[in-house]
Parts: C-alpha cells; sequence; structure tokens
C-alpha cells in the first residue's frame, strides 16, 4: 500500500504528543513490512522540511496555528492526483474536514473529541473557534471507519452518532524493548512523578498542591515533572508559591531514553489530566513497573486497573491525590504488589498488534471504497 496520513504534527516536534507516538510506532512498523508511508504535517523551528523518518517520508508545511489550512491547498496542488492507495486522517486538534475533498479511501484515527474540554485548554475566542470547528466537521466524518483507541472514545463517538460497525477499536501498544523495569536496584529515595506535555488541560497544579501535603508526611519525598509544554511557566510559579522548589524539578524537553531513565527512577507516576483519550504515559509507567495514581476520567479509567494496578482518584480532589500517595509510598508491600500488577497489565499491550489490525483496517477500506 501507499498511504498518505494527515496530522497536525510529527514525532520529532517538541510539542508531540501521545497522537504522534501512536502514529510513529503504528506506522514505522507498517513500513518495514514494505508499505510506502507519507506525512503530510506542520513545522516547528529548525526543522527540516522534508527527512524520512524510521522510513516515514515526512513532509512538513505551513505553521502551527493554520495548518489546517494549509492542508487543503497541499492537497489539491501535490497529493490529490499522487497515487496513494488510501488516506489517513489523524482527527485531532482541528479537523481537516477531508471527506469534503479527498475522493480516495479515506480511514480516521481519533484518540478523543475536544468537546468542551477545550475550554480549560486555551482562551475562550481560540477555544470557541475549535469547539465550532470540530462541532460542524462531525456529520460529515459520521459514515467513514474510524480507529479509536480506548473504549471510552469508542464509547464518545457512539454518542455522537457515528456508525457503531464502523468504529474499530485498537488498543494502543508500549515498546518493550525501550520500557522495561531497571537492572540496577531502585532508587531508595521516595521519587514520584508526572510524564506528559505540560498543557493546562492535564491540571498538574493538582499534583503541586497534593505533592505540599505529602511533604508534610514524607519530606524526603521527591517530585518530578518530565516533559515541556506552553503551561511550564505558570506550573513553576505555582511551585515556587507553594514553597516546594527544593523538592520538585522540571526536567523540561527530554529525549525517550531520558524519559524512561526518569520514570526507571519513579516509585509512582501520577496523572491529573481532566480528559485523555488513553492513558500512554500509564503504560510507559507500567511497564517499567512503576504503578500510578490518576484521575478517574476518559481515557484514564481504561489505562488504569483500579486498585490493582494503580488508583483512580475523582479528577481535582487534592486531598484524594495525597492521601493516595502517602499511602503508597508508606505500605512498601503494598506498592510491590501493584508494581508487579503493573508490569503484568502491562503486556497486554502491544505495537506489533496494533500495527497489525490497522493494517486489516485499511485493506477492508481500500476495498469497500473502490
Amino acid at each position: 500500500m501507499n498511504i498518505l496520513i494527515l496530522n497536525w504534527q510529527d514525532r520529532l516536534n517538541p510539542l508531540a504528543g501521545g497522537a504522534e507516538i501512536h502514529l510513529h510506532e503504528v506506522f514505522s512498523r507498517i513500513v518495514k513490512q514494505g508499505h510506502q508511508v507519507t506525512l503530510l504535517c506542520s513545522t516547528f523551528p529548525n526543522c527540516l522540511t522534508e527527512e524520512l523518518v524510521d522510513g516515514i517520508n515526512v513532509i512538513r508545511r505551513g505553521g502551527r496555528w493554520l495548518f489546517n489550512f494549509r492542508v487543503v491547498c497541499e492537497y489539491f496542488f501535490r497529493f490529490r492526483k499522487m497515487d496513494f492507495d488510501i488516506v489517513i486522517d489523524d482527527l485531532n486538534k482541528i479537523p481537516f474536514f477531508t471527506p469534503l475533498f479527498v475522493r480516495k479511501p479515506l480511514l480516521g484515527i481519533t484518540h478523543h473529541l475536544f468537546r468542551k474540554s477545550i475550554f480549560s485548554e486555551i482562551f475562550f475566542p481560540v477555544a470557541l473557534y475549535v469547539y465550532l470547528m470540530e462541532t460542524f466537521s462531525l456529520p460529515f466524518y459520521r459514515r467513514k471507519r474510524f480507529i479509536v483507541g480506548s473504549p471510552s472514545t469508542l464509547n464518545e463517538l457512539h454518542s455522537n452518532n457515528f456508525i457503531k460497525s464502523k468504529v474499530h477499536l485498537i488498543p494502543y501498544g508500549v515498546d518493550h524493548d525501550k520500557y522495561k523495569p531497571t537492572t540496577s536496584i531502585k532508587n531508595s529515595e521516595s521519587i514520584i512523578g508526572m510524564v506528559g506535555r505540560l498543557k493546562k488541560y492535564k491540571s498538574i497544579e493538582i499534583l503541586l498542591k497534593a505533592f505540599k501535603i505529602v511533604l508534610h508526611e514524607i519530606p524526603e519525598a521527591k517530585l518530578i515533572i518530565v516533559g515541556d509544554g506552553d503551561d511550564k511557566k505558570r506550573l513553576e510559579n505555582i511551585s515556587d508559591s507553594l514553597k516546594i522548589n527544593n523538592s520538585v524539578k522540571f526536567t523540561g524537553f527530554v529525549t525517550e531514553e531520558e524519559k524512561v531513565t526518569y520514570i526507571q527512577q519513579m516509585k509512582i507516576a501520577i496523572n491529573t489530566s481532566l480528559k485523555e483519550g488513553w492513558g500512554l504515559t500509564v503504560i510507559e509507567a507500567n511497564a517499567c513497573g512503576v504503578p500510578t495514581i490518576s484521575s478517574n476520567v476518559e481515557g484514564l479509567r481504561d489505562a488504569v486497573v483500579d486498585q490493582n494496578t494503580g488508583i483512580l482518584i475523582s479528577y481535582g480532589d487534592v486531598n484524594g491525590f495525597a492521601n493516595a500517595i502517602i499511602d503508597l509510598l508508606k505500605q512498601e508491600s503494598k506498592l510491590n504488589t501493584f508494581s508487579n500488577n503493573a508490569l503484568e497489565w502491562s503486556k497486554k499491550f502491544d505495537w506489533e498488534t496494533a500495527s497489525a489490525e490497522t493494517i486489516k483496517i485499511m485493506q477492508r477500506v481500500i476495498a469497500e471504497e473502490k
């Protein structure tokens, strides 16, 4: 197959998140099976306009804010007459409205819909624009086949009147060659951490406030916040106002290898997000033998087996997060049980399986639409 993917960002973009990890992990494996993959995405500072990344031909055009309009132009003037067998539209951020102009077999991938959660992330005029664009686009996508990665997103599309038989659940994976328990002795310090983009909807201030309570009970505890994003400065200011800076480390952007090393040092990983399509960082932590404490919200409740691989806490409950962290850190046997359970749970998720199932769905779409 010759495959064209449309997505806002690629894996090398400093602002890349779970959507980009998913695309890269799945389609780099599809390339290894002899298929051709081209990814059209937006630019970022000092990037190459075209490069081969693990076999994927990455073409970067247009800036971050207006890339959805650039997609239409690039498709009509460059890609429309090229010999692609299928076009993949990753419905992530502002929609491209591809059903209106793509006449080749078309498959959608989405991780979650923003809906009203977007108002917790960006200021009102832009949030309203994203909300309206997503709302107006959904009727055009409802008859297309879609791949989703979690039961929460599956139900979300069903509730928005997508055809049930055309929405396919293919669970996310984890690279077990990279994410695995460290062979060295885990640091004896009580290190907890958060991994991911620093965005407002991740609600990391909840963790900072909870950690201040933790320090009263466990003064030697350390908090590592791994990742970068446009909410970093605000979070650093909150940490400063809480007077916990001496026990908190903001790493900023890190490489994949550094990210794994940080996770392996943790005793517990935390996710306080308002909403997720899935808990990719939850499973990555689990694969390193690290249990998680997460918000009991869409996506995360699919990734966490409550009271088994981790603990689910009502969104925004600062005391709930603090008490759960203190409880696990003070009960070593319980922490070890959760750690072993988390490691076993992570083995259910594999990118090889995800890529094989994705190929089957693409072949089905091509056969149907041709």
